[in-house]
């Protein structure tokens, strides 16, 4: 199985959305597929369909994060990488593209990446071209439109 890596924040929050949905979000679906099989017939009954439809959503969802969570793993969002300022997994890192500005971003698992909160994943294009080094080293990125280079201005 593969590993999740999460910080404490995101196995958390993960963990907060996978109660509500076994305790609060099961019994509201369940009441509304009670309430649409009292409504009488049901291979016409619209909103028993869109009450069983959720029903497998949230069933779904309660798998997914079932499994993120057991193979989660949890780093450390502490800037630098375990090993001084090699950027890894949980680095704080700060690059800088040509003429733009330097962006400052955390490197996280994929199930936890939000690049508008500042968290990239390690997946993504930039998260694997920066992993393993460190400030001053400049490094290609491919993307699918092309490639481009950044220069890690700060790790931490």
């Amino acid at each position: 199985m593969p590993t999740n890596f999460l910080t404490k924040e995101g196995f958390q929050k993960l963990q907060e959305e996978l109660d509500h949905l076994r305790t609060a979000k099961r019994q509201e679906v369940a009441a509304r597929l009670h309430e649409a099989m009292e409504g009488g017939e049901l291979i016409e009954n619209a909103e028993y369909e869109a009450a069983k439809n959720e029903q497998a959503f949230v069933e779904g969802r309660i798998q997914e994060l079932e499994l993120l969570l057991a193979t989660a793993q949890i780093i450390e969002e502490n800037g630098k990488g375990s090993r001084g300022d090699i950027i890894q997994i949980g680095s704080k890192v700060t690059i800088k593209e040509g003429n733009y500005d330097p962006e400052t971003f955390v490197i996280v698992g994929a199930a936890e990446a939000n690049p508008r909160d500042g968290k990239i994943s390690n997946e993504s294009p930039i998260g694997k071209a920066i992993l393993n080094h460190k400030s001053g080293d400049v490094v290609r990125v491919e993307t699918p439109s092309g490639t481009y280079n950044v220069k890690i201005m700060k790790v931490g």
